[in-house]
């Protein structure tokens, strides 16, 4: 949907993006590191899960990238619902982000429920789409999945889930990795058209905000 690829540029911008490749890279080289100087990470047990290692060293780096003020957002450690853990939730100016290692980026994300509660409250904001069911206080951000690759970083993509786990994405970015690295400040403008749906889009967001006493 055009309106979900406007939306995502005007929260991510392209400059901002050019700064996940190298952010992703020196988290895998990190993860790499450690494992090859400690014995305990390379027991069987412990290879069978090295993506954990991977999914924190990358979740510090990125929250490095927002106390760095690179990126100009804020962050929360949010807590699953069992509480079994906690998982890091980027916050531009009017979405959330999380991050999440896929063996496939033209799927979802293993289902949790974090997730699915995260894009069924936010999938109402779109042009088009029906707002989810219950009173508007049940409602959230928009969503966005920013995905990376399993085991090896081939790949890394700003996604925007639709509400059912099996049927993908209203919008998936080409692979960010293929992104110049530094990218000029000034961007092509985007179409007026999709301009005026996302100025809409903020405006509702801030209302809902508003009326719900939300933040």
């Amino acid at each position: 949907m055009e309106q979900a690829e406007a939306f995502v540029l005007d929260q991510i911008s392209l400059a901002q993006r050019s700064l996940i490749p190298g952010t992703l890279k020196t988290a895998y080289e990190a993860a790499a590191l450690v494992v090859k100087d400690e014995p305990i990470f390379n027991v069987p047990s412990a290879v069978d899960n090295r993506g954990r290692i991977i999914q924190w060293s990358v979740d510090l780096a990125f929250q490095r990238l927002v106390t760095s003020g690179k990126w100009p957002f804020h962050f929360e450690w949010r807590e699953f619902e069992k509480p079994t853990g906690r998982y890091l939730e980027i916050l531009p100016s009017h979405c959330s982000i999380t991050i999440s290692q896929t063996a496939d980026p033209t799927k979802q994300p293993r289902d949790a429920k974090f997730r699915a509660n995260k894009r069924l409250s936010g999938q109402g904001w779109l042009k088009g789409l029906p707002k989810p069911h219950g009173e508007s206080n049940s409602m959230g951000l928009p969503h966005l999945l920013l995905l990376h690759g399993h085991q090896e970083l081939n790949f890394a993509h700003l996604a925007m889930p639709k509400g059912a786990h099996q049927s993908g994405f209203y919008y998936r970015s080409p692979n960010i990795l293929l992104m110049p690295h530094v990218v000029a400040e000034s961007e092509a403008p985007i179409e007026d058209t999709d301009i005026e749906a996302v100025m809409t889009l903020k405006g509702e967001i801030d209302k809902w905000r508003a009326d719900n006493d939300r933040q």
